[in-house]
């Protein structure tokens, strides 16, 4: 969380296992670290990208405990239930799986997960709870446009967008997370070590092309773009490298940091907070020692975040080196 916050990302939504306490032990001022948003435990179906249950009978699916309620489930009752029990533990917002992924042992990207009407179920109960949306992990197409139409606010990685998929952002004013450092950084882990599944290597080559034409297609069509790395999946810290390689895909550097900011506190819900620098929102100035639009890859290098102020306290000061 403090590497987080030492490169200048000052609002974070977790996409999946921060329970209550971390959001409250930055709050309380515990421990330094971004705001946080909270999802608690990605709801996913028997199989599913999130069912980590291996073939040999070996299971490495998350561990419960009671401030992170079971998420696997199947069927609109059962759905409604686990929505339910993570509202109560605390999610801010609803994380769901709507397809397969590529570091789960039993499905694929462009596998569908749960029918479109068992993700209205999650949206409906999400609505109950003032504020609440429902973000979805998604890859494959039909997972991708079920999410879409059940009222789903944003869709997370986007690997197999087609054209049907992008008409139905626009029309429905869907975000876009891209999440391209993803695959790139499970691709570099499993040159270091031994510690990533042969079969999310191998999921990764091959989507990483596909994965990178896909978000041109939705940018340069004007879907709504925010930037997302799927944090945990590369080292915390790194999360700048995404904005190079949103440039890569044809954004442009200010396009990329207006992703990262604007337009990613629009996706949070707290565009009247943070995300850009006016009067009456949250004191949150970024520093660097270098001209971002000219160097954007300048600013993996932590050491060029020289000043990071959050709620107007200085956290991070580098200025007097």
């Amino acid at each position: 969380m403090k590497r987080t916050l030492d490169v200048g990302i000052t609002s974070v939504r977790d996409a999946g296992f921060s329970d209550l306490g971390m959001k409250k032990a930055v709050e309380d001022g515990v421990v330094e670290g971004p705001r946080m948003q909270v999802s608690i435990n990605p709801i996913t179906t028997t199989g599913g990208h999130g069912d980590n249950w291996n073939r040999s009978g070996f299971d490495t699916t998350m561990q419960t405990y009671p401030g992170m309620p079971y998420a696997i489930c199947d069927g609109r009752e059962e759905v409604r239930k686990t929505v339910r029990q993570m509202l109560r533990a605390g999610a801010d917002v609803i994380k769901v799986h709507a397809t397969g992924g590529v570091s789960s042992p039993t499905d694929h990207p462009e596998f569908t997960q749960f029918s479109q009407e068992e993700l209205e179920v999650m949206v409906e109960e999400a609505q109950f709870r003032k504020g609440v949306k429902v973000m979805a992990h998604a890859q494959g197409a039909e997972g991708i446009k079920n999410a879409i139409r059940a009222g789903i606010y944003s869709i997370e990685h986007g690997i197999y967008i087609d054209d049907e998929a992008i008409e139905l952002m626009l029309e429905n004013e869907t975000f876009l997370v891209p999440t391209l450092l993803a695959p790139v950084s499970v691709l570099e882990s499993s040159k270091e070590n031994d510690r990533m599944a042969p079969y999310a290597v191998e999921k990764s080559k091959e989507v990483i092309e596909a994965h990178k034409e896909s978000i041109a297609k939705a940018y340069q069509a004007g879907v709504k773009i925010a930037m997302g790395t799927d944090a945990g999946v590369m080292p915390h810290g790194t999360n700048l490298r995404e904005l190079g390689l949103m440039c890569d895909i044809g954004m442009s550097p200010m396009e990329a940091l207006v992703a990262t900011t604007k337009t990613a506190a629009e996706c949070l819900g707290w565009e009247d907070k943070v995300g850009t620098v006016e009067e009456g929102k949250l004191a949150d100035i970024i520093l660097t020692d270098v001209d971002p639009l000219s160097e954007i890859r300048a600013l993996e290098d932590s050491d060029r975040i020289v000043m990071v102020i959050k709620d107007g306290n200085i956290y991070k000061d580098l200025t007097e080196r």
